[in-house]
């Protein structure tokens, strides 16, 4: 989102207090892929099997939600609202240390809290649909870790997190779209898919099998609508980074109605290496491909560096989808050695995105490329 006019930073102005958030961000990304390889059965030295069932928390709470919260501020432009990349951000140090999961739970509740606050004050801003989206899609993480909290379980939280990434991506698409603005039945049946996701996601770990089938329902029709609806799909064919955002956005929408698919499988035949397939295909394929994707509009915006688009930044882009159709083949085969293989390309794809970004910053000071 862009910044509002009036809304020039205001303590949480200047790349200074940013880094150190985002650099934690990032901490967390990497903290949460180690957790994810011990999870798959690659020896990790610096991980335990108490990091394994940090993973999700690292990399949903940790990372995303510090990242869109870190980004919801700069577009408030409201010193306050960096509490809530702060409060993730601590949250997932908390995680790695150990901390009592009380205190890791109050941490990303007061995080999702103050994001949904954050988007209300945005919305108030720009009344139009795509900000009410967002403070949607921002309410699903407090409410998920609401029903963690409830249950003590992690995983009653998970539908509803997922929900929080995915109604946030549609609502950020849906604010872009205003350059060829769906018509007013495209809008209304966007509308209603929402409803769809958001009434399923809290029954992922209350209702069972239903919910999760209904879930995986209203996720592989709005992956067709923002299929159709989305600019990406002319950008796509065009040079440059306009037309590699274009593409990473249209493979993470297929990545979206693949992992809708492998949802509704997983829940109609439960097994643990499919819901692995499921949930990866989810938060690797369709999320990361949207986070790598906007890398070079999001670093910029947020940290005011300058990042020049290079061809190799197809690199991490290319590794991710190779590895995970490797993860969800194994997934699918009940072949455990190929889900390790594919989580280490993955971990090797994420370190070749921040290595790629780290490189086009460096480029960018030192005045070599183009934007």
């Amino acid at each position: 989102m862009s910044e509002a006019p009036g809304g020039r930073d205001r303590g949480a102005g200047g790349p200074g207090p940013r880094l150190p958030l985002l650099a934690c961000a990032i901490g967390s990304l990497v903290l949460g892929v180690l957790a994810g390889l011990l999870r798959a059965g690659v020896a990790v030295p610096v991980a335990t099997g108490e990091h394994v069932a940090a993973h999700a928390l690292l990399m949903i709470g940790g990372f995303f939600g510090t990242v869109v919260s870190l980004e919801r501020a700069v577009a408030l432009g409201r010193g306050w609202a960096t509490a809530a990349p702060l409060a993730s951000a601590l949250g997932a140090v908390a995680l790695w240390v150990g901390a009592p999961a009380g205190w890791v739970a109050g941490l990303q509740l007061a995080a999702g809290a103050v994001l949904v606050a954050a988007s209300v004050r945005l919305h108030r801003r720009q009344p139009q649909l795509h900000a009410q989206v967002l403070v949607v899609g921002a309410a699903c993480w407090p409410a998920g870790t609401l029903a963690w909290i409830a249950s003590g379980s992690v995983e009653a939280g998970i539908g509803l997190w997922i929900s929080f990434l995915v109604v946030t991506i549609a609502g950020e698409r849906l604010e872009l779209s205003r350059f060829m603005p769906p018509a007013p039945a495209a809008r209304r049946v966007f509308v209603g898919l929402l409803a769809l996701v958001v009434i399923a996601s809290p029954g992922w770990g209350f209702a069972g099998a239903p919910a999760r089938v209904a879930l995986g329902a209203g996720y592989l029709l709005l992956a067709g609508w923002l299929l159709r609806q989305d600019v990406a799909r002319r950008t796509a064919r065009e040079a440059g980074l306009t037309g590699f955002i274009g593409r990473a956005l249209i493979s993470g929408y297929a990545w979206l109605a693949i992992g809708a698919l492998l949802t509704i499988a997983a829940a109609l035949v439960p097994d643990p290496l499919r819901w692995d397939a499921a949930l990866h295909a989810l938060l690797l394929g369709f999320v990361m491909a949207m986070v790598f994707g906007h890398a070079p509009i999001i670093f910029p915006a947020v940290i005011r560096v300058r990042m020049p688009f290079h061809p190799g930044f197809y690199v991490p882009l290319a590794l991710l989808h190779a590895s995970l159709v490797l993860r969800v083949a194994g997934g699918l085969a009940g072949a455990p050695q190929w889900r390790a293989w594919g989580a280490v390309g993955n971990a090797i794809a994420l370190a070749t995105f921040l290595a790629s970004v780290a490189a086009s910053v460096w480029r960018g000071r030192r005045g070599r490329g183009r934007l």
